[in-house]
């Protein structure tokens, strides 16, 4: 993804500091106060433009949603989407995804989103996939004991890699599709680039999993 740079957009983010948290690392186990109730909270992590996590927020409003970015560039768009939609349930972070143990609590989350993902495809880039192991450390850590993570992707190398890593990890695989806009599969909210590759006729690949963990 080209980032178009956007000299005001970091004075935006701080302007909208109800939308964008500061400091989220002083939030860490204090999330259910920061929303005023005691709702589930999902994360999405790799929120882009912000389309999903806004979409789901107006669909299930008695759930939190949390969308995590990294780029400024493109975490100011999912600002202007969220300041239009006027959500109670929503809040954004511009972290790096590696920091979410700094970020969150043992336990404090609800169920993890992984959405059309950066794929790495180079093998010496693998450590940077977010459902490389220590990744999937990191989503067991902070999530609820059985907590899960959903998953979507057009990038075939990427899912079949992900299912592997899953397994790997212990994960169990509640959810699958190899064709999702062709399955049975209701409810689906899609992203900018579920879209834009959907339109062009690619495959979008699901699968939902489920850490069988004691905590």
């Amino acid at each position: 993804m080209r980032l178009r740079h956007k000299p005001w957009a970091s004075e935006k983010i701080a302007e909208n500091s109800h939308y964008v948290i500061p400091e989220p690392q002083e939030k860490k186990g204090n999330w259910s106060s920061i929303f005023g109730n005691n709702n589930p909270i999902h994360i999405e992590v790799g929120s882009g433009k912000g389309q999903f996590v806004t979409e789901m927020a107006r669909a299930n409003p008695d759930i939190n949603y949390i969308g995590i970015e990294l780029y400024v560039s493109v975490l100011v768009s999912a600002l202007d989407r969220l300041i239009e939609a006027e959500l109670p349930n929503v809040k954004l972070l511009n972290v790096d995804a590696r920091n979410l143990n700094e970020i969150f609590a043992d336990g404090e989350i609800d169920r993890v989103y992984l959405n059309f993902s950066d794929p790495w495809p180079k093998n010496r880039h693998e450590k940077r996939r977010l459902t490389y192991k220590t990744f999937l450390q990191s989503y067991e850590d902070i999530l609820i004991k059985g907590g899960e993570i959903h998953f979507k992707t057009d990038n075939q190398g990427l899912f079949e890699y992900s299912l592997k890593s899953f397994s790997a990890y212990g994960l169990l695989l509640t959810f699958l599709s190899l064709d999702l806009h062709h399955s049975e599969f209701e409810g689906n909210i899609m992203t900018e680039y579920e879209e834009k590759f959907s339109a062009k006729g690619q495959r979008i690949y699901r699968c939902e999993v489920k850490y069988q963990n004691e905590k």
